[in-house]
């Protein structure tokens, strides 16, 4: 079941209260004990709040879990839908396809998908762009970059592309061939392996339920 912070402050202040008022019977809410008691037992509930937590929190960001996708999400596609009970948009999975007509192992897909997270950082593209809010404001948010609605409409055709990864795949490595507005990247030269490799980080990153982050997203439905 998910908490909200809310709900979870709540309860630490209810029990912080309820426990303290049980360890203090009998002293005043002035007295010196009864703010001795106050302050240890608010610590340790607040220290177990941050210990539940910390292992609440590494197990649902693990890939697999609720809201990480495995590492082959990329042989599928991938789309956003309004849920309606979380109030956001979350990842939806569809069928298999495959990644540049190959469907990849487990294995293999980790290799190519970690690949394209050192490219990244390699060409230190947060120096301009944005990742889970991590970066800069400079260039468009690549937290669901796959799913720009840009790459079909505008890009595909522009560099005849017959799918969505082989367009991305062809202006990254040729930006600055193609029209981009004010603000142009540069070429970053990556190679053919490097750009297919970033393709698939951007593919699985938009996979990820990001709790709603970026909000009204352009393809929402």
């Amino acid at each position: 079941m998910d908490y909200s912070w809310i709900q979870i402050a709540v309860a630490a202040v209810f029990l912080s209260v309820v426990i303290t008022l049980v360890l203090s019977r009998g002293y005043g809410w002035l007295s010196p004990t009864f703010w001795r008691n106050a302050a240890v037992v608010s610590s340790l509930i607040m220290l177990f709040i941050l210990m539940w937590l910390t292992f609440d929190t590494t197990e649902k960001v693990r890939p697999g879990a609720s809201q990480v996708p495995t590492w082959t999400v990329i042989n599928h596609e991938i789309g956003l839908a309004w849920n309606e009970e979380k109030r956001r948009q979350v990842p939806v999975i569809g069928e298999q396809t495959g990644f540049f007509g190959k469907v990849y192992s487990p294995e293999e897909a980790f290799a190519l998908v970690n690949k394209g997270k050192m490219t990244l950082q390699s060409r230190n593209c947060m120096e301009c762009h944005q990742i889970l809010g991590n970066g800069a404001y400079y260039a468009p948010d690549l937290t669901r970059a796959w799913l720009d609605p840009w790459w079909e409409e505008r890009v595909m055709p522009m560099v005849g592309a017959k799918t969505h990864e082989e367009a991305m795949k062809v202006w990254l490595m040729n930006p600055e061939k193609y029209p981009q507005g004010q603000r142009r990247m540069p070429n970053l030269h990556f190679t053919d392996e490097e750009a297919t490799a970033l393709v698939a980080f951007l593919k699985w990153m938009s996979a990820i339920d990001t709790n709603g982050f970026p909000p009204r997203f352009g393809v929402a439905q």
